[in-house]
């Protein structure tokens, strides 16, 4: 203090004022001791330190003889240049003067200061000094700019939020909504104002209201809801938040997401996951789900399920297109799922495979129903200006008498309908007991099928088929024998069937094939060059595009004579034209025969006759059992002899085994026979015997 008196006399070179301005530092300095205080003397244009506290000349940088210094004597242009300017306001207004800055200190720390300048006046009301008291009000514009922060935060995550946001008084009237709560009301702001957001909500108030109390009461709450907004219905999901300020709930927000997309595609989602895509019926997993829940009600006491297969559909998908058959698909799908039967379900298993379920339905209720679908299908199907039947056919199984568990039911309906496929198709058949057996039959003759080829199980035998006119034997067919290690001999009816249906045939037809060529190049070398032998093609195995490369493969391997091998196809495999025409005009590109197998059974013979180049035609030997004493045998095998003749088409007629049915066939000019009568199949050793020597 000794310091100021000083510079004060020295300035004013009397003691006139000391008492004034002491008083009015000491105040200044005792308030605001953390406060930067500078006593600047007006001079001219310049403002020159006259006085500065501790705190001010640590943070300007002051030198210990800073006095009479001016402000650009300490600092650079510019910020002498603004510190003036604030100064000569105080000069000309002659009144306190408050500002805010930024300050730039010694070390480079920039501060915010809010300084307030006060002049001091002599007699004459000239401003003589003025005293700047600067404060550090950092940290306040830090929190006031936290603050506007905040609030822009606030108003950024209200406004632009995607989600709608209600603000709610405590009595649920609307103070403020968003933008997005706008557009989802579809409505303008003036319109939803003070509206009760229990009237908005109507339609579910009871949910809304206990979503709000719990909030009222300081707990945050979320639900789900529908509203009705102009005629369309929305699916929101909802959140109730308390507004807390100064530890009371003043308000609550309810903030609202449309999720109807979201329902949308998750019910498809769900509906994909147990509905078939192309006819909308129940899937595989929806009928486990079913089962398992049916099965598990003890109110259930009795179920019948119906296991379904089209007949013949891959024959009429693989001809038509698949388009076609989708179509059918839909078609079953309808007349299925319109039976005039209480609660039933249809699913589709896959495929052409359907199964049904009807609830409380004993064995005779079950026959009644197969027999009320089968009679639906009695009717034909116009698809495309074109006219389709279809018949179905029909496995039953029966809960609990044919079982307890959803496998076991839809197996043993499974064996059911395999049962009516080796019967004659279009019927229904309820499961019994019995079927195991032939289920566990066909399951080992499958099982032995896998591994008969590398087991070296199968053996070739062959017919002869003879000259009806000169008795001569020069062609021969040649039979699949099966002689299994367990189940012995087993007869061709019993496995052709299932290596059909089990796609074995295939391999088991390409070893047929080459075991043939192996016996041919064998009797070649032994000087029986002129030998043909005929073998049955089946049907997947005239599919493979591939079958003529082979064929010409193990001729060229073996040196085998086209014109010695004749290949048998059965109707069966010539359904689709287009393909059996190019199947068949490979084969005869190599040189073989093609003949037609069990002619006369099927429904298009004629037409095969007219579109594919046929050798051969076998007449089928039901027809040939009867002969004698069935005149419409008799004319129908008549008819086939005299129409191969006008055709130029070799004619045999297969299992002849009466003295009298050879001498009918031959007095009728037919060409070949084979069958009992004349030799049943024989190994390779005494066909040489007995024909080739």
């Amino acid at each position: 203090m000794d310091k100021l008196k000083k510079a004060i006399i020295e300035d004013f070179q009397s003691e006139k004022h000391i008492e004034k301005i002491e008083s009015i530092i000491f105040t200044i300095i005792l308030e605001h001791i953390k406060d930067l205080v500078f006593l600047m003397k007006v001079d001219q244009d310049h403002v020159r330190y006259v006085f500065v506290n501790d705190e001010g000349v640590k943070h300007a940088g002051l030198t210990e003889d800073y006095a009479g210094l001016s402000l650009s004597d300490v600092m650079d242009k510019n910020a002498a240049d603004h510190l003036l300017e604030m100064y000569s306001v105080v000069r000309e207004t002659k009144q306190p003067f408050s500002y805010q800055d930024q300050v730039r200190l010694i070390d480079g720390t920039v501060i915010f200061g809010e300084s307030v300048l006060t002049p001091f006046m002599n007699d004459m009301g000239e401003v003589i000094y003025i005293i700047s008291v600067t404060r550090d009000i950092s940290e306040r514009v830090s929190e006031k700019q936290k603050l506007i922060e905040s609030q822009q935060r606030y108003k950024s995550l209200f406004d632009h939020n995607i989600d709608s946001i209600f603000s709610l008084d405590l009595n649920g009237a609307i103070v403020s909504a968003n933008s997005a709560a706008i557009d989802l009301m579809k409505t303008f702001t003036i319109s939803l104002i003070g509206k009760s957001v229990f009237d908005l909500f109507n339609q579910d108030r009871e949910r809304i209201t206990s979503m709000f109390s719990h909030a009222v009461k300081g707990s945050a709450m979320e639900d789900e809801s529908n509203l009705k907004v102009k005629n369309q219905e929305l699916h929101l999901h909802l959140k109730t938040i308390p507004i807390i300020l100064n530890n009371s709930i003043q308000g609550i927000y309810l903030i609202a997401r449309d999720i109807s997309d979201q329902k949308r595609h998750h019910s498809l989602i769900k509906h994909m996951a147990f509905h078939d895509s192309l006819t909308g019926l129940l899937n595989r997993t929806a009928l486990e789900k079913d089962l398992s829940i049916l099965l598990k009600d003890q109110t259930t006491k009795g179920l019948a399920l119906m296991y379904i297969d089209l007949d013949r559909f891959k024959m009429l998908n693989d001809t038509m297109g698949h388009s076609i058959g989708d179509l059918l698909l839909k078609e079953v799908s309808f007349r299925l799922r319109s039976l005039e039967i209480p609660s039933y379900k249809v699913y589709r298993q896959g495929g052409d495979e359907f199964i049904l379920l009807f609830q409380n339905a004993d064995k005779l209720l079950a026959e009644q129903y197969a027999q009320q679908i089968l009679d639906k299908f009695a009717e034909p199907i116009h698809l495309n200006e074109l006219v389709y039947f279809i018949s179905p056919s029909i496995g039953i199984s029966l809960y609990p008498e044919n079982g307890m568990e959803e496998s076991q039911l839809i197996t043993n309906a499974d064996m059911a309908l395999y049962d009516v496929k080796q019967r004659g198709r279009g019927r229904f058949q309820t499961y019994h007991s019995g079927m195991n057996k032939n289920s566990s039959r066909l399951l080992a003759i499958e099982t032995g099928l896998r591994q008969a080829l590398e087991n070296n199980e199968f053996s070739l035998f062959y017919q002869p088929q003879v000259d009806l006119n000169t008795n001569e034997t020069k062609s021969f067919e040649a039979l699949l024998r099966w002689t299994h290690e367990g189940m012995g001999s087993v007869p061709p009816t019993a496995f052709i069937s299932v290596a059909e249906e089990s796609g074995l045939m295939i391999p088991i037809g390409e070893w047929i094939i080459e075991e043939v060529c192996k016996q041919l190049a064998e009797w070649s070398l032994n000087g029986n060059s002129r030998v043909k032998v005929a073998i049955n093609l089946s049907s997947k195995q005239f599919q493979q595009y591939y079958l003529a490369d082979m064929i010409r493969s193990l001729f060229q391997t073996y040196q085998i004579q086209p014109h010695q091998i004749e290949f048998e196809i059965t109707e069966g495999a010539l359904q689709n034209p287009h393909e059996a025409m190019e199947t068949i005009r490979r084969l005869k590109s190599l040189g073989v025969s093609i003949s037609i197998d069990d002619f006369g059974k099927g429904f298009s013979s004629l037409r095969y006759l007219k579109t594919f180049p046929i050798d051969t035609l076998k007449i089928d030997q039901s027809f040939i059992k009867n002969v004698i004493t069935d005149e419409k045998d008799a004319a129908i095998i008549t008819s086939i002899v005299h129409l191969a003749e006008s055709l130029s088409l070799e004619v045999v007629a297969e299992g002849i085994e009466t003295q009298e049915q050879y001498a009918y066939l031959k007095a009728l000019n037919c060409q070949k026979g084979q069958g009992y009568f004349f030799s049943k199949p024989l190994p390779p050793d005494e066909i040489e015997q007995r024909y080739l020597k």
